[in-house]
């Protein structure tokens, strides 16, 4: 299988899926909805998305520096391979996808177009993978193994026995703000304290009425801070990178 994802929209995909179909082979969308041009976020979304998957060679495309020397990079994980940019996309859904990790830089001639890099370099870097298969990677001429590339780590958080510091890592489509706090940190309270005002604490939305506010350990495994039937990031004034301090 390939898979594609990336932040494009709903249009420029189109074509990325042309080259695939062009190759023989069959591509499916994981989401072309990612943050424009947030690799951090994309990373985020990708580690929680792509482990749901049977082995594939994901194409991943978030890439605010294409055109520019970056390199393209192909990561073997497991049983699976990700393509895309040097930017540090891959490494949180390499690291969810497999302990075993192994990189390679993509070596690739002038792109037809310096900014459709998903066109013209990585879908058919996936192809060229799929091909040969996710073990045989160093068997390809333009896959040079490298230890230099970028590493990107999600932030950790602070947890001590009365309170939690982190971050909101991203606010999805609901407005629900995913925080960096493992759901494990939360003990089995009724509230706690969000940025000092306390908060009932919910296993499901409905835990709380229509219009309030409420923190709950959502799909992510992460503290999220939420509204039941609304926007928690409007609720909290919280946006993506905001810091969070829960205590109990």
């Amino acid at each position: 299988m390939i898979t594609l994802a990336s932040d494009f929209g709903p249009h420029y995909p189109a074509a990325m899926r042309g080259v695939v179909h062009r190759a023989g082979a069959d591509p499916a969308d994981v989401t072309h909805d990612l943050p424009r041009g947030d690799v951090r976020a994309g990373a985020f979304w990708l580690a929680f998305l792509l482990p749901e998957f049977p082995p594939a060679v994901h194409c991943c495309v978030v890439d605010p520096g294409v055109g520019t020397d970056r390199a393209a990079l192909v990561v073997r994980a497991g049983e699976h391979a990700l393509v895309g940019p040097d930017n540090g996309l891959l490494l949180p859904p390499a690291r969810a996808l497999g302990d075993d990790i192994e990189a390679f830089e993509w070596r690739y001639d002038d792109p037809a177009s310096a900014t459709f890099h998903g066109r013209d370099v990585f879908a058919p870097a996936a192809v060229a993978v799929h091909d040969a298969g996710v073990e045989e990677i160093g068997s390809l001429d333009r896959a040079v193994p490298v230890e230099e590339y970028e590493r990107l780590r999600l932030p950790e958080p602070e947890v001590g026995d009365g309170a939690a510091a982190g971050e909101v890592l991203v606010v999805d489509g609901f407005g629900n703000c995913i925080t960096n706090v493992p759901g494990a940190a939360l003990p089995d309270l009724d509230s706690v304290a969000v940025n000092g005002e306390r908060v009932p604490v919910g296993h499901s939305f409905a835990a709380v009425g229509t219009g309030e506010r409420l923190v709950t350990v959502g799909s992510h495994g992460n503290v999220e801070c939420d509204v039941n039937d609304g926007r928690g990031d409007e609720a909290f004034g919280l946006a993506p990178g905001d810091p969070v301090r829960f205590e109990w």
